[in-house]
């Protein structure tokens, strides 16, 4: 399937008609890929941690995900993934709602590019190209010191919430996806939240 999606994918020049034949090739490829992941469970986290550095305070995860021959099937036909990583730190508050203290988002995206047989796997800002899928997939699902919050802001003896959370980003799908995956819960493709307490220790006086 892949060798004759990637064929018709690269003629720009092809009939509408070829060009709606290959959209619906991938839609089909699509949306085997989902429920296949949604029968599998998806998304789940293998470890997270908070880490403080000097200034500031640091996420390292990783994430398992099932299902990838099919996922590099869609990849080298020509689809980006996206994937977006949630990080929220709240302190409870026994008269009150919790108080949001920091929150941050993190893009994630795995590409192809045919023509040099490179995977492209783009966190944030930063680009960085594999020779292989599988090494690619390791980058992708991995998050190694991503900065979340500084270490001022948190206060001596307080205990606060840390959650986390990785998510296929429908909204950054192309347009024909977006529309089949609206109310589709196959594509809630989720670790869903994990969360865990941080105690931040007195400074001796």
């Amino acid at each position: 399937m892949t060798v004759s999606i990637l064929h018709c994918w690269k003629k720009r020049s092809d009939s509408p008609r070829r060009r709606t034949s290959c959209w619906l090739a991938l839609l089909v490829l699509w949306a085997t890929l989902v429920c296949s992941m949604a029968d599998a469970a998806g998304l789940e986290f293998r470890y997270t941690e908070l880490v403080a550095s000097e200034q500031e305070y640091l996420i390292n995860a990783a994430v398992n995900l099932q299902m990838r021959p099919r996922l590099q099937e869609m990849v080298e036909a020509g689809v980006a993934i996206p994937f977006r990583a949630e990080f929220s730190l709240t302190r409870p508050r026994w008269y009150w709602f919790s108080e949001t203290v920091a929150e941050q988002v993190l893009d994630l995206s795995l590409s192809y590019h045919a023509l040099t047989r490179q995977y492209r796997v783009k966190v944030g800002g930063l680009n960085r190209n594999f020779s292989s899928f599988d090494e690619a997939m390791r980058a992708l699902l991995s998050l190694h010191n991503w900065s979340v919050v500084e270490r001022n802001r948190l206060r001596d003896g307080e205990t606060y919430s840390v959650s986390l959370r990785f998510r296929l980003d429908v909204a950054s799908l192309p347009k024909p996806f977006q529309v089949a995956a609206l109310g589709s819960r196959d594509l809630d493709l989720t670790t869903g939240w994990t969360s865990w307490a941080l105690q931040i220790p007195r400074e001796p006086r």
